[in-house]
């Protein structure tokens, strides 16, 4: 398999509308979430890796998931619902943010306790800098996930930054280095600025929601990523 295929096809007819998507709640904990049924995707990353960016970029709405000049001011489980029964879940941030140690192991508790526990999480997207990605916390996380059965979208943010050739080098490498994951993790690049990689994130959002299985790699991807 060429790695610098899709994993699935670029489908340009939308299934489900993200623009949709409005805010429940939010949450310190699971036990404080709507009741555990439907289908959960999760957003998690590092507190500067552009999340709430790209909340924002999925729905088309600018304020819907807030946005902070400090990385980590997110300290709770923030809800948002799509359809009935469909929810994007916004995690607290990790590694970056400035804040008391009582308080990260707060989140670590939070985000620990969601992934393990909450039956309708059916995807994770982990969100980070293309510039450094992979890191050890988010290696962790992947991890984690794969060892949960929960299948992983490794959204590589802030493409923008990298000029075309850089961000199809370090997309490559990102994919070889996703194979010792040794489960489903799904590479793409992302850039809420220039807004690429769109088709790619709702594809998989929209695979997840509706119970899908993969489609085989045969895809070669066609855009500047």
């Amino acid at each position: 398999m060429n790695i610098l295929q899709a994993s699935e096809p670029v489908v340009s007819e939308k299934r489900i509308n993200y623009q949709t998507a409005t805010f429940i709640t939010s949450a310190p904990n699971i036990r404080k979430l709507p009741e555990d049924s439907g289908i959960e995707i999760a957003f998690a990353g590092r507190s500067n890796a552009g999340k709430s960016s790209a909340l924002n970029t999925l729905t088309r709405q600018r304020n819907l998931a807030r946005t902070s000049k400090t990385p980590g001011r997110t300290q709770l489980i923030n809800v948002f619902e799509t359809a009935t029964g469909q929810r994007l879940i916004d995690l607290p941030g990790y590694g970056f943010a400035k804040v008391p140690m009582e308080v990260k192991e707060q989140w670590q508790r939070s985000l620990s306790e969601y992934l393990e526990k909450r039956d309708s999480l059916k995807g994770l997207v982990v969100l980070m800098d293309i510039r450094h990605p992979f890191r050890e916390t988010d290696q962790e996380l992947i991890y984690w996930a794969v060892d949960c059965g929960i299948p992983v979208l490794a959204l590589l943010t802030k493409a923008d930054k990298l000029k075309q050739g850089a961000r199809k080098s370090t997309l490559l490498k990102a994919r070889q280095a996703a194979i010792a994951f040794n489960g489903d993790v799904q590479v793409e690049v992302f850039s809420s600025l220039k807004k690429f990689g769109i088709d790619q994130l709702e594809n998989k959002l929209d695979q997840w929601f509706l119970g899908e299985s993969p489609v085989d790699d045969n895809f070669v991807q066609s855009d500047d990523s």
